[in-house]
């Protein structure tokens, strides 16, 4: 009987070693699985959008365009693709992400949806809270709340002459160094997917140098333009996010776009290109006011002497709106009125402006896949080069847009 006791035991020794070793060896596995992480292709994502426009409703006057807003707008414009947009992004190690986001509706003079590089750059973070982060690549250059906003998200169809003439695409080739604590992240992020407008997290302060001749254009001048932001968003008690942000740049840009007969003031084409702007933003919860104006100098095409000077500029816009959620759909009702003066650097003879133009929209969420835009547009335009030495246009249009969100 001892013999069988003492077998049995042993057996049942046996039998605890086996299921202890088991045991143990499930927990290492599940230990594992825990610690495992995502290989870095398994963080990507890819999204996009694409707004389809007709601009000809209403329209009092075809020769009203604006070729920086919406190259549909004005002539024999009738549909037309604004944006073909595919973003890919993700990130390489826990310190390191990229971002890549072509365009298929870039147009030309001969033609429309050419596929454009819009942005292409690399994050580093210096924490893994990345509240310090460097950026380097073609990205949008920190200047100006509704420059920094998505046009996926933005109110009216295009952005303003005042703030957008400073940068075209809003985009230029350079490095950028960006710092947020880790609350003001936390916050930028909640206004863009609260569906509030935001514009993103680009830092509290944001400093950089780049090229300075705008995206997609190689650099003319061998030297490069400095950049500078400070922004603050802030909760009130009542729950209601007011931010403010200031900005300026300093460059030198050339001229690589004028007609034979065009003057300029030196050999070289190069002229100064400085700006500064302040951003005032109360996000709707549910009535929003978005504002801001810019003055600087940079080149003018001049009609009465058909020459491109050195002048001074300035514009901005104040956008009121009011967000509505009926059922599971958001209606956001809009006005904008805006106003520049100045010369674009960037287009033909660093064209002339002078722009008055007062907006009345709705854009309609359906879900959060489509969305309709409705804008009336009553405007007064002069915008002159070398070839239209006096340049005037008035008229109003009723513009549309649908938009689709993947």
């Amino acid at each position: 009987m001892s013999f069988r006791y003492r077998e049995t035991g042993l057996v049942l020794v046996i039998i605890c070693l086996f299921l202890g070793a088991s045991a143990q060896d499930s927990l290492k596995t599940v230990k594992t699985v825990a610690v495992s992480k995502k290989k870095w292709y398994e963080t990507f994502t890819i999204r996009g959008y694409v707004q389809t426009r007709y601009n000809r409703l209403l329209e009092t006057n075809p020769k009203l365009k604006c070729d920086q807003c919406d190259r549909g707008w004005g002539g024999n414009g009738g549909f037309s693709f604004r944006r073909v947009r595919i973003i890919i992004q993700g990130n390489i190690s826990e310190q390191v992400s990229i971002y890549i986001q072509p365009d298929f509706a870039s147009s030309t003079s001969n033609g429309l949806n050419y596929g454009q590089i819009r942005d292409a750059y690399f994050d580093l973070a210096f924490d893994k809270r990345k509240t310090w982060r460097i950026r380097v690549g073609q990205s949008k250059v920190p200047y100006g709340f509704e420059a920094l906003q998505s046009s996926s998200n933005r109110l009216p169809l295009d952005r303003s002459d005042g703030i957008n003439s400073a940068i075209v695409n809003e985009r230029d080739l350079g490095a950028f160094i960006y710092w947020a604590p880790v609350e003001k992240r936390e916050l930028f992020n909640r206004l863009t997917e609260d569906g509030l407008k935001g514009s993103g997290d680009y830092g509290v302060v944001g400093v950089g140098i780049f090229n300075g001749q705008v995206a997609n254009r190689p650099d003319q001048n061998r030297t490069v333009h400095v950049v500078g932001r400070l922004t603050w968003p802030v909760q009130l008690n009542n729950g209601q996010i007011i931010e403010g942000s200031i900005q300026a740049y300093s460059g030198n840009f050339t001229l690589s776009d004028t007609t034979k007969g065009v003057k300029l003031v030196n050999p070289e084409a190069s002229y100064k290109d400085e700006r500064v702007a302040a951003s005032f933003i109360l996000y709707p919860q549910p009535f929003g006011i978005q504002a801001e104006y810019n003055v600087g100098t940079g080149p003018q095409y001049d009609p009465t002497s058909n020459t491109v000077l050195q002048k001074k500029l300035q514009g901005g816009y104040i956008i009121a709106n009011y967000m509505v959620k009926p059922g599971k759909m958001v209606l956001i009702p809009f006005a904008r009125y805006h106003y520049y003066e100045g010369g674009k650097k960037f287009e033909l003879d660093a064209r002339s402006y002078k722009v008055n133009e007062l907006e009345f929209g709705t854009e309609w969420q359906i879900n959060r896949n489509v969305e309709l835009v409705a804008m009336y547009v009553i405007s007064n335009r002069r915008f002159e080069d070398a070839t239209l030495r006096s340049n005037a246009q008035q008229g109003r249009i009723l513009r549309l847009q649908a938009q689709l969100n993947f």
